[in-house]
């Protein structure tokens, strides 16, 4: 019996070879082709791994374009049913793909609101081929003149300041795709706009289009289509502020995300629950059909990928699996936000790379024929080889005198001298505007009143003046722009009381204003007193009425931001 086990034991051994020779059949360890369509039209071929994820290929795509704020970007590829899946970065590659090469789109995913605040040309000149791609392929509508404007300003980046010799007529824009229906009357307003924009870098252009394209309703909207409650074709799109109904090409509602609560989606449903009111008891749910399952899923990544991205600090902590499974799905956005992005500082000279906004230098190319690195090392040699009006900036201007809006200015960069705050155990939202303060009062007064006694009021300087300020506990005074979310901070029970002094500059006499009339209201979270004045001098008599209104709160600041990332399922 012994001889006999140890004559079986031989026998099994040759079997054993035989099972690992199956595994260098299967797919993996073997190198794959993927060619990405970057967004000057040209194809980039990039060698990578079977078993990388799509991260690993994003980063490599960006390396070879010399991209470093590559948060703002991604890969899209088209699949049997949808034209425009966007990859996920977390995930392999190949389950994807079920067959070679592996052809994709290089895109850019989250649209800045301030391309200004990007930190290297490069990336806005990324930015600008996608506002151009939107135009020509109508996901970003525009006006004849702003079609024209913005022509202009890739004209300017890409020919440089108008010559009267060699650019005689608008022939020399042929090779330019400005618009979907180019006609001959746009092609001569570019021409005139060109001439205005004379010793303007190729950077400078190029911010110049993006601050114009940026005031564009449609400028970085991600449009879904669906159906309300009663069946009418809608539009959804996703963007930095949140959530937006189209219907015939006209916004009809918008909803921030301060304002969401959750967001959530059933089968083809798609629901999001809404903060109430100010005079609403109940919160309310909103859903919208779309047309099918995958639609509503997608439509909800897009959210939960945006909210992530330009409301928090930090990307919400992946949950481990614990006692209990968690239901839903375990989609998260797992990049940098756009606050880490900014954060991040960029430590390299300005690259040098070539403008193709006219796509005339389409071609195919591979990661090994960059050679950027011969571009960087010549460059370096050579300083004052490139020194001329043709150049990068290495930062963006400070001001641009003719692209001033109401909207600019109204969001203050994030002081680095100030401490995060971040709430213990949960997720680190951006901070609010002036959440410290636990007492604020906006008060709203308008402008002086005269009524004129006796018909005499030759000499006399009308008082006729506004203010709108905020006041707080330690008495100093701040715009009303400062305290634009005065509504979600809390005010404690004491309230500041505070006189209004009617002033004369020519006589230097200030004057109290008796009060004609008090009238005080009062709801489950505001109080609003209304104050009248009047005083008379030298037979005119003048009233001024003063409101203050006082937003209450007994608990402590809610941090919608992160309610709602809580929230997400």
């Amino acid at each position: 019996m012994p001889g006999e086990s140890k004559a079986a034991a031989p026998a099994a051994e040759p079997a054993a070879p035989a099972t690992p020779k199956k595994k260098p059949a299967s797919s993996s360890g073997k190198a794959a082709l993927a060619k990405v369509t970057v967004l000057d039209g040209s194809i980039l071929e990039v060698t990578i791994d079977r078993k990388a994820r799509g991260r690993d290929l994003l980063n490599s795509v960006c390396a070879g374009l010399n991209i470093l704020e590559k948060d703002y970007f991604g890969l899209t590829y088209v699949t049997a049913v949808d034209p425009r899946v966007w990859l996920e970065l977390e995930r392999p590659i190949a389950k994807f793909f079920r067959s070679e090469p592996w052809e994709m789109n290089f895109e850019v995913k989250f649209y800045p609101p301030e391309p200004a605040q990007l930190q290297e040309d490069i990336t806005r000149y990324h930015l600008c081929l996608q506002v151009r791609n939107d135009i020509l392929e109508g996901r970003l509508p525009c006006s004849f003149v702003t079609h024209a404007l913005l022509g202009s300003y890739l004209v300017q980046s890409e020919l440089g300041d108008y010559d009267a010799d060699e650019m005689k007529d608008r022939t020399y824009l042929k090779e330019f795709k400005i618009a979907p229906n180019q006609t001959p009357e746009l092609l001569d307003k570019v021409m005139d706009l060109h001439k205005t924009h004379k010793s303007q870098t190729p950077a400078e252009a190029e911010l110049h289009y993006l601050e114009n394209a940026k005031k564009l309703a449609m400028y970085g909207v991600d449009l879904h289509p669906a159906k309300d409650s009663e069946g009418v074709d809608i539009m959804l799109g996703v963007c930095a502020s949140g959530l937006l109904v189209y219907r015939d090409k006209l916004r009809i509602n918008r909803f921030a995300w301060p304002k969401i609560l959750k967001i959530s989606y059933k089968r083809n449903n798609f629901y999001i629950k809404i903060r109430p009111g100010e005079f609403e008891q109940y919160e309310s749910t909103i859903g919208f059909k779309l047309e099918n399952h995958r639609a509503a899923k997608k439509l909800w990544k897009a959210c939960v990928e945006h909210h992530t991205f330009f409301r928090l600090m930090t990307p919400e902590p992946t949950n481990k699996s614990g006692l209990f499974p968690r239901l839903g799905s375990k989609f998260r956005y797992s990049g940098r936000t756009h606050y880490e992005t900014r954060k991040t500082p960029v430590d390299r000279p300005a690259p040098d790379f070539k403008r193709s906004l006219t796509g005339k230098r389409l071609s195919s190319r591979s990661m090994d024929a960059l050679g950027h690195q011969e571009k960087e090392k010549a460059a370096l040699k050579d300083p004052n080889k490139d020194a001329n009006k043709r150049h990068t900036m290495s930062h963006p201007p400070d001001h641009i005198p003719d692209l001033e809006s109401p909207t600019r200015g109204s969001r203050s960069p994030i002081k680095k001298d100030k401490k995060e705050r971040k709430p213990v155990g949960g997720v680190a939202v951006l901070p609010v505007v002036g959440k410290k303060d636990k007492e604020k009062e906006v008060k709203e007064v308008s402008p002086v009143k005269e009524e004129a006694v006796n018909g005499n009021n030759g000499n006399q300087e009308a008082l006729n003046s506004s203010t709108e300020e905020a006041t707080s506990p330690s008495g100093k005074r701040k715009g009303v722009d400062d305290v634009a979310g005065a509504s979600k901070i809390p005010t404690g029970p004491n309230v500041e009381h505070h006189r209004v002094l009617l002033d004369d500059s020519q006589s230097g006499v200030t004057a109290e204003g008796e009060i004609v009339s008090s009238q005080t209201v009062s709801s489950k979270t505001r109080t609003v007193e209304t104050i009248t004045y009047k005083t008379e001098r030298d037979g005119v008599v003048e009233t001024r009425v003063e409101q203050k209104i006082t937003i209450q709160s007994d608990g402590d600041p809610i941090d919608h931001d992160k309610a709602l990332a809580e929230a997400i399922q």
